[in-house]
């Protein structure tokens, strides 16, 4: 008697849990703070397909090697041989963020630490000084710098966020993403946004 008692409990238990369970979904679909939604609750996101890699027909002028950014589609192209290029969904500047130009990598860093201008931590106070590079650093797994700016392209830990104005200028990659280019392009590499 005493076991049926038990075996009822848990099973009117499971039951409730699994009633609220799409309620509780339904409330974890993320926070926004400072215009970027964050995703702490259980929920998965998905990405639009069209913004995960791929290989794609693409002619330019420009030679290998040299990536060129379409702030207004969403996309970074990494120039390769034979009217080809390899192209990566992106996440880009905000309103009032947004910059055209061409600039050159002059470095390239894994994990790097992140040191927010003062700038940003005037808009946004609660920033760090410093923060340390790790799966939690919004530089995410790899950065190229471009050139003397404060503009980098970078990973993030915020996939969700690719293929939206999001930034305060720099361009965002998935990390898996960041880390393929990161393989493939040069310190010195030309980069053109548009």
């Amino acid at each position: 008697m005493q076991v049926r008692l038990i075996a009822g409990a848990v099973a009117l238990a499971a039951m409730a849990a699994a009633a609220a369970a799409p309620a509780l979904a339904e409330s974890q679909n993320g926070a926004v703070w400072n215009n970027v939604r964050y995703n702490f609750g259980s929920n998965s996101w998905k990405m639009d397909a069209k913004f995960l890699p791929k290989e794609v027909e693409y002619m330019t002028d420009e030679k290998p090697g040299t990536v060129i950014i379409d702030t207004r589609r969403k996309y970074l192209y990494f120039v390769k041989e034979g009217g080809k290029a390899m192209r990566f969904g992106i996440g880009v500047g905000r309103q009032g963020f947004k910059w055209n130009g061409v600039e050159h990598i002059s470095r390239k860093a894994e994990w790097p630490a992140w040191h927010p201008p003062a700038e940003m931590r005037e808009r946004e106070p609660n920033l760090p000084e410093r923060m340390e590079g790790g799966p939690d650093n919004p530089l995410g797994a790899r950065a190229m710098y471009l050139g003397n700016t404060l503009y980098r392209i970078h990973g993030t830990h915020q996939p969700w966020t690719i293929g939206e104005n999001i930034s305060s200028g720099c361009i965002r990659l998935r990390n898996e993403d960041v880390i393929s280019l990161y393989d493939m392009v040069q310190v010195g590499a030309k980069v053109i946004v548009r």
